[in-house]
Formats: structure tokens, sequence, C-alpha cells
């Protein structure tokens, strides 16, 4: 089955939390903190397979969380980072981030992975804490959270040029003819049921990618028909190949049908309106009516067009129409490669326009909520005053303890942080 779009969910590991220790050693009848970090959470990594076609894969499962880091332990032992998940997609795969619906990245390049949700850092162990004054310090850090986000993948075929038309013009055929691939061929319409891929090959290192692409029908921008599931498949396209059916055997007008179909990509994206077009008048062999034939062809010609007259059924004009694809493909530049609207680099995974907390009430009780307080709440050791004077430290720095004033809290009364609640004291 041809899968060409999913929906999935991925969840990066959480951070380790930092260890709270204290050497314990013979001889030594105070020994220092030795509490180490956490081990940093496994990333979500997205690679190209080559030998994959579909996203088949994420039809089933839909969810992939990576492994949390392990936490600190005694003698600065740092815990070991969580593995990362690598999922596998096939190359032209587009990832978009679901919320925003902006490109995270383009699978073009099998050489490159991309990080799609971070791994979070792992906790400060206890020992960072240590300072000339606080020789012994009760607390560590938690381990950040890993991101997690819905992202779409879209596949958008890599092919040089594509094939459209309306359904049972001889798309099929004239890949068939020109390629290795074998597409199902039939006298009935929307005989092709998901786009083929082949490679014209015409000698002396001359070659391109020709995709044939299932029937388009008037309404297919808004979702009639077969077309609209495909037409994402000609965005990379650099040159279209129009097949238009010529024999007037069905009683439909070439021109009428010409214009429908632009109608439809130029409705689906602008920038297809633009792109070169070489129209190939098939079913010569079979015309019914030589004044619609003659007055196709005087019309693409005035407007500009290149027409080969072909029969892909006998495969005249067909080598003429694959060597004119070639020259024009000489002229145009390389295969469109969409460029990410999303920087995931690891120092814009903190949003520094964010104060990371938020206040609400609930009755009486102050709620902080967010990020970094929930963060910050985790580490606290509330049975140790050095613990609870480093926390407050971190409230007036962070602003929150202002933000609490300027809602009108007033000595006494209840804050609550997660699981957290304790009375406000300033």
């Amino acid at each position: 089955m041809f899968i060409d779009k999913a929906k999935i969910f991925v969840k990066a590991g959480n951070g380790g939390n930092g260890s709270i220790s204290f050497r314990r050693e013979k001889y030594i009848a105070a020994g220092g903190p030795d509490g180490g970090d956490g081990g940093n959470g496994g990333n979500i990594v997205f690679k190209v397979d080559l030998g994959m076609t579909t996203l088949m894969d994420f039809k089933y499962k839909r969810k992939y969380t990576a492994q949390n880091g392990m936490d600190g332990s005694k003698r600065r032992r740092k815990g070991k980072k969580g593995d990362d998940v690598v999922l596998m997609v096939p190359e032209g795969t587009i990832i978009r981030d679901k919320e925003s619906n902006r490109i995270i990245a383009d699978m073009s390049d099998p050489d490159k992975d991309v990080v799609v949700a971070r791994g979070g850092n792992g906790g400060w162990g206890n020992a960072h804490f240590a300072t000339a004054v606080r020789q012994t310090p009760n607390f560590a850090k938690n381990g950040q959270p890993g991101d997690e986000r819905e992202i779409i993948l879209e596949l958008k075929l890599l092919a040089d040029v594509g094939l459209v038309g309306f359904p049972n013009v001889g798309k099929s055929t004239i890949l068939s003819q020109t390629t290795k691939a074998d597409p199902k061929i039939a006298n009935y319409h929307f005989t092709t049921l998901e786009p083929n891929l082949g490679v014209v090959d015409l000698g002396a290192h001359r070659s391109f990618v020709l995709a044939d692409i299932p029937g388009i029908i008037e309404g297919a921008s808004e979702g009639v028909g077969l077309g609209h599931e495909f037409l994402r498949h000609i965005e990379r396209t650099r040159i279209l190949i129009h097949v238009v059916d010529v024999s007037g055997v069905e009683g439909r007008n070439p021109i009428e049908d010409f214009d429908i179909i632009n109608n439809e990509l130029a409705a689906y994206d602008m920038e297809l309106e633009e792109r070169p077009q070489i129209i190939a008048a098939n079913k010569t062999d079979i015309i019914q009516d030589e004044s619609v034939y003659d007055e196709f062809m005087a019309e693409m010609e005035k407007r500009g067009y290149t027409v080969i007259p072909v029969s892909a059924a006998t495969a005249k004009g067909v080598d003429e129409l694959m060597n004119k694809t070639y020259e024009e493909l000489s002229k145009l530049p390389p295969i469109r490669v969409f460029e990410p609207e999303m920087n995931l680099e690891e120092e814009e995974y903190i949003d520094t326009s964010s104060p990371g907390f938020e206040i609400t009430r609930d009755n009486d009780v102050f709620v902080i909520s967010g990020s970094w307080i929930e963060a910050v709440g985790g580490s606290v050791n509330f049975s140790d005053q050095e613990s609870l004077q480093y926390f407050q430290r971190a409230l007036l720095r962070r602003g929150v303890i202002e933000a609490l004033i300027e809602r009108g809290i007033q000595e006494g009364q209840i804050v609550r942080i997660g699981d957290l609640e304790f009375e406000f004291v300033f």
C-alpha cells in the first residue's frame, strides 16, 4: 500500500536527575559532596532510507518515545545518556510541525540526519553547589524534560519530470514506453491509483526521473477525485509533460481539458502555474476530428507552448518527446529542496522571550505553572535550609516573587507548584 502522508507524536527522553551524595570513606571524617550529574535524554532522529518508497511504517505506530537519561550517582558518576530513537523515512519526505504547519526539515539528503526532538539535559548533582560557605549542599537539580511535538510527514517524490493530465490520456503508457517501470495500464479512468516512478535513459549519460501522477480532474485542488491526494508529488518537478488526448474519441475538447488541469495546478500551488510545460498531444493515431486537433495545435502555438504529437500506443514521437524534455531540463536549476522554516538547534529550544512561569488563582491559592518553575520546584529539598534558600534566590532572580506581589499575594497565603504547596514568606 502506498502511504505518502502520516501524523505521529514524538517525545524525546527526559534528562536524569542529579544525585545527592557525600563521600563516605574510611579515615575521612567529613567527606564533601560527590553527587554526579544525570545523563541527557535520548533524541528523536530522522534518517533517509533509500530503499523505502512509502510511509507505511507510520500508519499503525504513531507514538515514538526516546529513552530517559539515567540519574547521577555517588563519586561524581554521571548517569548514562538515554538511547536515541532513529526513524527511517523515504528520500523526499517533508517533516512539518503540526501546530504551526512549518517545515522542520526536507529529508532529501541521504547523508544528513535531522533531530526533531532533543532530549532534556541531565540535572546537576550536589557536587556543583558546594562553595566555601555552603560545604554540604543537600540538594541537586532534576533533569529537564525532553521535547515533544506532533509532526506531519509528507512524501514528495524526487522526480525531475511529472506527467500530468486527465485520467486515461496515456500517461502510464508513456511511462512504460520510456522507462523500466511497469504501471498498470487499461482503458478505463483511474487505472493509476498511486504515483509511479521511472528513469528515462537516453544514453550518453543523459537521463532523468519521470513520475506518472494519478489523473487529475476538475476540482482536484479541492479534494475531488484522486488528484488531490497526489498533487504534492509534482511540487519538486522541474518540468511537466502535459499529456492531452487529442483524438476526440471521448468527445472531449482538448483545449478545455488543458485549461482545466492548469487551473487545478494553480489552485493547488501558485508556483505550479509557472512550471515549464511540454505538451504531449497523444492518441494521434486514432484522431476522430482533424479540425479539433488543428484548432488545439494552433491555440497551443499561439500561447507559446512546445507541442510534440505522439502516439503512446505505437511509440510514435515518444523519443522526440523525451529528447526535447531532456534538452529543456538542462536549462533549469536542480530539483527543488524545501528550506526549513523552524530552527531546532539546541540553543533555540529555550524561549528567552518567555518568563518560564504563569501565575493563576485557585480560590485563595496562587498556582505557579510553567516549564522553568516546575523544573526548579522539583529540585527543592524542603527539609534542607540551604536548598530552600537556593530556591528562594532562584525565584527572586526570575521575577516570580515580584509577580506574586503584583498579583496581590499576602504573607502566609498558600503557593502551589505542581504537587508542592507552601506558605508565602517574604
